[in-house]
């Protein structure tokens, strides 16, 4: 299949899923959606009496209390039923990043062992390395502060007023409370085929690079072991090939099982909020290829083009893993060298998550409005530093940005019940931050190769 036509399957089953999802919302999914909201409502309106009542003991308070898990248990039941309905387009989706979760692992083993080995001088690794980890520095800041920024402009969450919660009312989402010996559990590896099955990514990194300096440091006898393991990453980028043709088919289900699951109701009701949070990821990626355009000139609306199919699979299937393999392939076929795309790539997905961290913030700063809590200029920049160190090494986490959020909010005081604002319109913020991340990854890989001399014209 080629790219064009890749790129052109990718678009009309985007729109497809979004028609499909549509009709199936109505005729399928609503009666469940409305079991759900019913019984919201209803919770929502007994913790609210709740909280009024202060003595516990009473039997007014012990009847609310089982008529609230009652309806608990009807939520997840409906929830249940509406979800193994959605199982089919799912599964789609689901048979595509299990495939793509395959490649990865090896890939980034493979490629950056052989980059790192042709390398060669353990200095010029550092170097590269050093080059790599400020930029990404630099860009996370960016994307955090204009967040803030923005978020401070627009105010989303001023007009929902939402009361304080009680102390026993939560979500089910698991706080983050990152600590330091959690973060260097998640960079150093104590098992290296546990990395791969996990698909840690950076753990990944760390063993590649001792392997790939240990590969050069032996000479002649490396020399099988480069050709190798090049041999086997082009094997790999060979059945990425083959497993690319599937995206269209993935594309189609993820999107379906989207709009059919939360309807385009849900787009109304939160217009405005979804409308600032993109147009704030439209001047993030403004700024993007921006600073790109310094570095690589015109040749950064080639690069842009190049990997618009990959910008498309990332959107959709709201992973920016799911572009790995063919971020990595464009960028070589843009002219990077393989040994500067195999080393800063992988990086990038643990380092450089741009769009999720504009997400955080506004989501954080988000939900302080919503509850009428004021934080200071210093208080949101405190925030910012918070964010930024715990979301390192989790990307492999499950709704890893909305678990980091929880985690920061925590901290100053903002009730995490108010998460379940967020929760119902997460899937379509992860579209635009996925397809967010592969962009400043694949910029910021083609400006160290070009600062680097190894970006061919």
């Amino acid at each position: 299949m080629k790219k064009s036509k890749l790129t052109l399957y990718i678009f009309i089953a985007l729109i497809l899923g979004i028609i499909t999802g549509y009709v199936y919302n109505i005729n399928v999914i609503d009666t469940y959606n409305n079991k759900i909201s019913a019984a919201e409502a209803t919770i929502k309106t007994i913790d609210a009496r709740l909280v009024l009542l202060k003595d516990t003991t009473t039997t007014e308070f012990k009847q609310l209390k089982t008529t609230r898990a009652a309806q608990l248990k009807e939520r997840a039941t409906a929830d249940a039923t509406r979800e193994n309905k959605l199982e089919g387009f799912t599964l789609l989706s689901d048979i595509f990043l299990r495939l793509i979760k395959m490649i990865v692992a090896p890939l980034v083993f493979t490629t950056l062992v052989v980059g790192v080995a042709k390398v060669g001088d353990i200095k010029a690794v550092g170097r590269i390395g050093g080059k790599t980890l400020l930029l990404f520095i630099s860009a996370t800041l960016v994307s955090l502060l204009l967040g803030m920024l923005l978020v401070n402009l627009f105010e989303p969450g001023s007009s929902i007023h939402l009361a304080l919660p009680d102390s026993y009312l939560g979500t089910d989402i698991k706080k983050s409370a990152i600590s330091l010996k959690d973060f260097i559990g998640h960079v150093f590896p104590r098992s290296f085929t546990e990395s791969m099955a996990n698909n840690e990514i950076l753990q990944i990194v760390v063993f590649s690079l001792f392997f790939g300096v240990a590969t050069a440091a032996i000479g002649d006898k490396g020399e099988i072991i480069i050709k190798f393991m090049d041999a086997v990453a082009h094997v790999i980028m060979k059945i990425t090939g083959y497993v690319m043709m599937l995206a269209p088919i993935a594309v189609f289900g993820a999107i379906t099982a989207i709009v059919a699951k939360e309807g385009l109701g849900i787009i109304s009701t939160y217009a405005a909020f979804l409308g600032e949070f993109y147009f704030s990821l439209a001047l993030l990626w403004g700024i993007i290829i921006f600073a790109g355009f310094t570095v690589l000139k015109k040749r950064v609306f080639t690069l842009i083009n190049n990997i618009k199919d990959a910008l498309l699979v990332a959107f959709s299937t709201s992973t920016s893993e799911a572009a790995y393999p063919r971020a990595l392939e464009e960028l070589e076929n843009f002219g990077c060298n393989n040994k500067i795309v195999s080393f800063v790539l992988p990086l990038g997905y643990s380092f450089n998550l741009v769009g999720s961290m504009m997400y955080m913030t506004f989501a954080s700063l988000f939900l302080a409005q919503a509850y009428g809590i004021h934080l200071s200029w210093a208080h949101q920049l405190s925030m910012l530093l918070v964010l930024m160190l715990m979301s390192k090494g989790i990307a492999g986490v499950p709704r890893a940005a909305l678990v980091v959020v929880a985690g920061t909010i925590g901290m100053f005081n903002i009730p995490e019940a108010g998460l379940a604002l967020l929760i119902g319109i997460d899937p379509l913020m992860d579209m635009g931050r996925s397809a967010t991340n592969v962009l400043g990854n694949v910029i910021a890989t083609a400006a160290v190769s070009k600062w680097e001399g190894e970006l061919a014209d």
